[in-house]
């Protein structure tokens, strides 16, 4: 199946409008979902996830840095943590990512930005 016939993935959470916003936080460039590694679930937010998930998050480890967990609330492609972490935003539609996530990395992943072996390179720091 082609990526184009493939249905978007589902955001679970409190979302209040078709763009991943949720009730936590709903500015105009929150428009990103996270792929939660305990669940394989789409969430706005860690705040959405431990509220509606019933079981505690886990981060994203190094290793799986290449994965699409991140989704784009506009376009709906799905981005590789690496690339999402090395753009400020979307790839695919130009929708600009609120560069304050960053503060929720810990969060999410068990690594940050400075795994990634020169700016924009792709590479993960051995």
């Amino acid at each position: 199946m082609n990526e184009r016939a493939r249905r978007p993935p589902r955001v679970l959470g409190p979302t209040i409008d078709d763009e991943t916003r949720c009730v936590h936080y709903h500015g105009p460039t929150d428009v990103i979902a996270i792929k939660f590694k305990c669940c394989d679930e789409y969430y706005p937010c860690h705040r959405c996830h431990e509220e509606a998930a019933g079981h505690p998050a886990r981060q994203w480890p190094e290793r799986e840095a290449l994965e699409p967990a991140v989704l784009c609330g506009r376009c709906r492609r799905e981005l590789p943590v690496l690339e999402y972490m090395a753009v400020s935003a979307c790839p695919g539609c130009g929708a600009r990512f609120n560069e304050r996530c960053s503060l929720h990395y810990p969060l999410y992943f068990a690594f940050g930005p400075e795994t990634i072996g020169g700016e924009g390179s792709g590479k993960i720091n051995e």
